[in-house]
């Protein structure tokens, strides 16, 4: 069976080896007090290293983005936005999070923006709620930006366009 890619050994910034889930988790700022992590009821490692950084687990069936991101604003729907962050991102600086998180307001998406192409975390403001909630399948959050005041983000950080889909990318260079 192959392992699970949140599970992988990744080197982060710091040069510690870390599960990817784990350097995912390292880069959230303090400021993001409520968290929640999506998973499955099969990745206990997952669950614990989520539960180990203060996140609530949700536990659902499917693995789509969709889905798990309507999950999660449910779970969550007395909040005053969202931030989407991706667990196979273990590069992305806490700066460039809090930077997204500041420019977040009801009834914007922001996003950052490293030379001129948009990464992740994506932030939701409150009246995004509903739409976030009605999200299925694999189907990520993107046909939100068409109805949506979009403020770019702009960091100076590789990291938010850097997701670890192959061996080669779980080490910082």
């Amino acid at each position: 069976m192959d392992q699970d890619k949140l599970l992988a050994p990744c080197v982060g910034r710091d040069g510690v080896t870390r599960p990817v889930i784990e350097q995912v988790l390292v880069n959230l700022p303090p400021s993001i007090a409520k968290r929640w992590l999506v998973t499955s009821a099969d990745r206990p490692e997952v669950i614990r290293l989520a539960q180990a950084y203060g996140c609530e687990v949700l536990l659902l069936h499917s693995a789509g983005m969709g889905d798990s991101i309507a999950a999660a604003v449910a779970a969550s729907a007395s909040g005053a936005g969202w931030l989407v962050v991706l667990g196979d991102m273990p590069f992305v600086l806490p700066s460039s999070i809090e930077q997204v998180v500041a420019e977040l307001e009801r009834d914007r998406i922001s996003v950052p923006v490293h030379q001129g192409q948009y990464g992740h975390p994506v932030g939701f403001g409150g009246s995004f709620g509903p739409g976030l909630m009605a999200l299925t399948g694999d189907r990520g959050a993107k046909p939100l930006f068409a109805q949506a005041l979009v403020r770019e983000v702009l960091v100076d950080d590789p990291g938010v366009l850097w997701d670890v889909d192959v061996p080669d990318s779980l080490y910082y260079r």
